[in-house]
């Protein structure tokens, strides 16, 4: 669980501030870099708020973990409605506009807290639960269009939507580092070629 939930409207405007600024925070200066201080500060809470809802530190990576989730399904709304070949078109267009942003192309914060925590046995699970819910979306939708005939029948869409995002994460990376956006719109492209390729005529 990550965290205690709040029970009361004010309760709640103080657990998202502390989850915001611990998201910003570790987005940024990553987790070891970010203290509890540093959080009560860029929040406004008081300790005794923070552990009210947070018992530890591990607790807060977790809404944190939930919360970028949370962010990233919403910047690529379609991810929930794919029932034809043109959705997921709609979809690799909704995560490269959020690279083509003036602060663009961005890391992703999941990526991020992967690179730095992917062999903590705490918190790997948590992100690898997180990068899971994403790529079910996918997999619903290539199901759906299995079952409308659309995808071929020995098409296996968990490995198809595991391998999506892969290349997703890899397109992520590497526009990020090198400050490009071609490596994320060629990512796009291989990972729906490589999903197109199964369909059927």
């Amino acid at each position: 669980m990550d965290g205690q939930p709040a029970k009361t409207p004010r309760g709640r405007l103080t657990r998202d501030a502390i989850v915001d600024a611990a998201a910003e925070l570790m987005y940024v200066n990553g987790v070891a870099g970010t203290s509890v201080d540093k959080v009560l500060a860029a929040s406004g809470a008081g300790k005794s708020q923070m552990y009210h809802y947070f018992k530890n530190k591990d607790q807060l990576v977790e809404a944190v973990i939930a919360r970028f989730l949370e962010n990233i399904l919403g910047n690529q709304p379609t991810i929930f409605e794919l029932r034809d070949w043109a959705d997921f078109d709609q979809w690799a267009q909704e995560i490269l506009a959020i690279q083509t942003t003036p602060k663009g192309p961005i890391a992703c914060p999941l990526g991020n807290l992967a690179g730095e925590l992917g062999d903590d046995p705490k918190i790997a699970p948590l992100l690898d639960n997180a990068y899971r819910e994403w790529e079910s979306h996918l997999e619903r939708g290539l199901k759906s269009l299995r079952d409308q005939g659309k995808l071929a029948e020995d098409a296996d869409p968990a490995r198809l939507a595991q391998a999506a995002m892969a290349c997703v994460q890899g397109g992520l990376l590497m526009a990020h580092l090198r400050h490009d956006l071609t490596p994320i719109a060629d990512a796009l492209k291989i990972a729906l070629g490589h999903l197109k390729s199964h369909a059927r005529p």
